[in-house]
């Protein structure tokens, strides 16, 4: 009899389910749920309530959602038995976190706080806790912390203890009321077993938790500020659950919302990047995957700890048991393209698109392929979401050199792809200066799957042949892996995810490889971006922001 498993990855918009063949991982149905409050940037569900800049939330309830529609669908239209499904896996993207009450609630679920922002999901692109994270550094700094050596040297405004200091600085009764402030991936977690199994990832990852050495030290905490002193103990835990590990099993009410049945093996929560290492196949170092959407992450296994400036992490097991697994990213890869094409496309390519009966992203990329390296004349920063790697900073803004009066918008399209590029060449180098290895380059996600021009452009920029998964849902298949897993063989699954990753995982035949004449141009291309990012990235030049200090003083006087 076939069994299956079934994988939920959460993004920055929707959620989607996929139904995945144990025994050969083929992808039987797949479902999405886009949320329906979105990302709140602006105002809260009463619509009333006004945001500051630089937040982003979201409703935890869209979460439930997903699961309540998906899953019932992929069952529906695949015609697959409940009774077949061994077991479940999901992943987030992060680092996004909720204050929650004792019993699970999240605080804005609840009619004393639904009006106030700070009881909300703070999502991964929430960067209203930089102040917190710039003091956080400069401290660990002073106090010569080692712990900040594994991170780059940064800790980043997305990460759990930032956001945690801001609730604290700016609504001490929300960190009050908070019994728990959780990852949102540990706790729709724990809606379907009941209890909450904080993951050893995005604990490792994005909360300062080391595998032999725990959190910082309770001394350190109180130097940020005396009323985080027993912060760990009191609103996060020091029961961290390894990553292909079991997290219980579905609950009878669970179980009732969501179509499966009860006891299925639930496995301890993940991270979108990290979960797709194993679904392209990957189980060994120096094999660097690019995790492709509205931002991109970069996973890559080590054999020993190395500092690697600017990296978000080095975390050992991260990824895959017996490894380190390095993290690095880029803040805006899909956002990126999305602002320009709301902001900046004129209404006659809109007309060309629909005459075309193309989408305006697919009509850009094909006048884009057209130019010749260079012929634009363009050179961009992509770093209108701020730098995450490696210079770790969210109050950094984009630059668009070399325009014209003639400069035309497939021209600045393709501009912000190469600089996307460039961003990644930075990291590759990075990692390869510092002695971590990267020998080969894999991709997944929706633009690896979809845009070759930007694909082959990476391959031309890093001068190194692309490998592409052969999935398109690759963080859904990997979190449904880690459900075989869960259940283990003795219910027709996996022992562990190397098991797993050798059966389900896997890439395409064709690659993208550097054409070198390309290769040859973009290496001078490549040179005056490395200046404009030391330049305006390194404190040589703060405009960036000093512009942002002027925006938000004029924002307050109106």
């Amino acid at each position: 009899m076939v069994k299956y498993t079934i994988g939920v990855d959460y993004g920055s918009l929707s959620g989607r389910a996929v139904l995945v063949e144990v025994d050969s991982g083929k992808e039987v149905a797949t479902a999405v749920k886009e949320y329906t409050h979105g990302v709140m940037d602006e105002f809260l569900p009463d619509g009333t309530t006004k945001l500051e800049d630089d937040w982003a939330l979201q409703h935890p309830n869209d979460y439930l959602e997903v699961l309540e529609i998906t899953i019932p669908k992929v069952l529906r239209e695949s015609g697959v038995s409940a009774n077949d499904v061994i077991g479940l896996g999901i992943d987030f993207t992060a680092c996004t976190v909720l204050p929650i009450k004792k019993d699970g609630t999240p605080l804005c679920m609840t009619d004393e706080w639904s009006g106030h922002p700070h009881s909300y999901v703070k999502l991964w692109k929430h960067h209203a806790a930089q102040d917190e994270a710039n003091r956080l550094n400069e401290i660990a700094e002073k106090r010569g912390e080692e712990f900040l050596k594994r991170y780059g040297g940064k800790i980043s405004s997305e990460w759990m203890i930032p956001k945690v200091w801001q609730i604290l600085n700016e609504a001490p009764e929300i960190y009050e009321a908070a019994d728990q402030v959780v990852e949102a991936t540990d706790w729709v977690i724990s809606q379907l077993t009941g209890s909450i199994s904080r993951n050893s990832c995005t604990a490792g990852y994005k909360a300062i938790w080391h595998k032999q050495e725990g959190y910082p030290s309770n001394e350190f905490f109180k130097a940020l500020d005396p009323r985080l002193e027993n912060v760990v103990e009191e609103k996060l835990s020091n029961d961290i659950f390894a990553i292909g590990s079991k997290a219980g099993e579905l609950t009878e009410k669970a179980a009732e919302l969501i179509g499966l049945n009860q006891g299925t093996a639930i496995a301890v929560a993940n991270v979108d990047a990290h979960v797709s290492i194993p679904a392209v196949g990957i189980t060994e170092p120096g094999k660097l995957l690019m995790i492709m959407g509205t931002s991109t992450c970069h996973i890559l296994l080590g054999e020993e700890e190395k500092i690697v400036p600017g990296m978000c992490g080095v975390v050992e097991d991260g990824v895959l048991p017996g490894y380190m697994g390095y993290e690095a990213g880029q803040s805006c890869v899909g956002d990126h393209f999305e602002w320009f094409i709301e902001n900046c496309v004129p209404a006659s390519y809109y007309e060309e698109a629909k005459e075309k009966d193309l989408n305006i992203h697919v009509l850009l990329t094909e006048k884009a392929s057209k130019l010749q390296v260079g012929e634009s004349g363009l050179l961009a920063l992509d770093w209108w979401n701020g730098n995450r790697s490696t210079l770790v900073d969210a109050d950094l803004t984009g630059v668009l050199i070399g325009s014209t009066l003639l400069t035309k918008p497939e021209e600045i399209y393709r501009a912000l792809i190469e600089a996307t590029a460039y961003g990644t060449r930075i990291i590759v180098e990075a990692f390869q200066d510092n002695g971590v290895p990267v020998d080969e380059v894999y991709a997944c996600g929706g633009i690896a799957e979809k845009n070759a021009l930007m694909m082959q452009i990476y391959a031309d920029v890093l001068d190194m042949e692309i490998k592409i998964s052969a999935s398109s849902q690759t963080p859904a298949l990997g979190s449904a892996m880690f459900g075989a897993v869960a259940a283990g063989s003795d219910r027709g699954g996996f022992d562990n995810i190397t098991e797993a990753a050798k059966v389900m995982g896997g890439v395409k035949e064709e690659t993208y490889k550097p054409i070198a004449q390309n290769a040859k141009v973009y290496e001078q291309l490549y040179a005056e971006y490395e200046e404009l990012y030391d330049y305006f990235g390194r404190g040589e030049n703060d405009v960036m922001k000093t512009l942002k200090n002027i925006k938000r003083t004029a924002s307050n006087l109106k």
